[in-house]
């Protein structure tokens, strides 16, 4: 998930399973030349304002470090073909803008997460990708030339700009139990869910008392205000520092355990549609609610769907990763993209350029997640990370954008 542009965690995470199910014969088809006629794939999930994730690194390029550029191009290539949504057109090494201007040290740490849970044809580099971990820039910058191939992504009509957003992991202080300035909860899958489906509504949820009473004692934690609860449901996931009855404090990460299953309506939208605003950014939003606070409660149930979480220890090293998204593994500030696994499947290697008034990017990053509003070829979600940065840059991305796919040469030759 969650802005025009915040969006999923990973929320999207519990499809991976179905989802790793479909790359494998998305791969199987790709390996024996007949994917431009493979149907009946499953649409990714996510919504177009302030994006459900129930889904800041500065460029690489110019940055310390930065590798030499390269120029081999390997050997011949396969015609362009259609994986899913997307088409994949076989180009030059030196047709990537920014080619050999990213430090992939970062990127490396991503790809090696991704080799938890590989997929073929990519599980079949990792053991390199290991080894080269400690290995120079130019030796990681010819092994990629050697062994990779990059492909221009390209809707099936041959658009090849299409829209990168962000996303973060909101950070929020907690109580354990209500307490004064904490009365909001954060809910826990409830009982019984199956037997009734979609199950109540955000409205139906604060006003009816069968529903309240299904939820009682399913509380993991209490914050201090609805739109930052919101916040935390569209993004899927965040990080709690919760005082305790004793008055200690400890860290978690809650993460994505399902929703309601009623379907998600952006609050950006809804302010929108009614002429209300013209910045449906999340800062925009809440300048709104600044001077509209009698409307707030309107505002919230606009959006039917409600995120239930679980709750994860965040120990040191956890915490210097994000939280898992759909692929299975944690994600990478910077590094990690969600996409429409459908048009990019999870685990590839992304040369990704975009040029906008919030940031400039050139660099490598990871298909590891998805989210409902990420769909179609050209279309991405830039994990920013957490904290307020994190948050101003998810807050307010909404810019073009271009994707390669760098997929192994060996799969294109079989």
């Amino acid at each position: 998930m969650m802005p025009t542009n915040i969006s999923p965690a990973p929320r999207a995470s519990s499809n991976s399973k179905v989802m790793n199910r479909v790359l494998f014969w998305w791969v199987g088809c790709a390996i024996v030349g007949t994917l431009a006629g493979c149907a009946g794939r499953p649409a990714a999930y996510r919504a177009p304002v302030e994006p459900d994730r129930t889904a800041a690194s500065a460029p690489g390029a110019g940055s310390q470090g930065a590798m030499p550029a390269g120029s081999a191009v390997g050997p011949a290539v396969a015609p362009a073909f259609a994986p899913g949504r997307s088409r994949w057109v076989p180009v030059a090494w030196e047709s990537l803008p920014g080619w050999g201007g990213d430090s992939l040290f970062e990127a490396w740490n991503a790809w090696i997460k991704s080799c938890e849970k590989p997929q073929p044809p990519l599980a079949a580099l990792c053991g390199e990708v290991r080894r080269l971990s400690i290995g120079s820039p130019q030796e990681q910058l010819e092994w990629m030339q050697s062994r990779l191939q990059p492909h221009r992504v390209e809707s099936l009509q041959g658009e090849a700009t299409g829209l990168l957003t962000s996303y973060y992991e909101p950070t929020l202080e907690a109580s354990r139990n209500p307490a004064p300035g904490f009365g909001v909860p954060l809910y826990q899958l409830p009982a019984g869910m199956a037997a009734r489906k979609p199950w109540f509504s955000r409205q139906e949820i604060d006003t009816l008392p069968e529903a309240q009473a299904a939820l009682r004692g399913k509380a993991l934690a209490y914050v201090a205000d609805p739109v930052d609860a919101l916040v935390l449901q569209i993004q899927g996931s965040g990080r709690l520092r919760i005082t305790q009855p004793d008055g200690s404090q400890i860290r978690i990460r809650l993460a994505y355990a399902g929703t309601n299953e009623q379907p998600y309506r952006s609050v950006g939208r809804w302010l929108l549609d009614q002429g209300l605003i013209k910045d449906a950014s999340w800062p925009g939003i809440k300048a709104w609610l600044a001077q509209n606070p009698q409307r707030q409660q309107e505002l919230l149930w606009a959006n039917p769907r409600v995120v239930f979480f679980k709750e994860e220890p965040l120990a040191e090293l956890d915490a210097a990763f994000g939280p898992k998204g759909a692929q299975g593994v944690a994600l990478t500030p910077g590094r990690s993209i969600a996409v429409d696994p459908s048009s990019i499947p999870y685990g590839a290697p992304v040369w990704l350029a975009s040029s906008g008034g919030q940031t400039q990017l050139q660099k490598m990053v990871f298909a590891q997640d998805t989210g409902s509003a990420i769909v179609g070829a050209v279309r991405a979600d830039y994990f920013a990370g957490w904290g307020p940065e994190a948050a101003e840059l998810a807050g307010r991305m909404r810019q073009p954008l271009q994707m390669w796919v760098l997929w192994p040469r060996e799969s294109l030759t079989r």
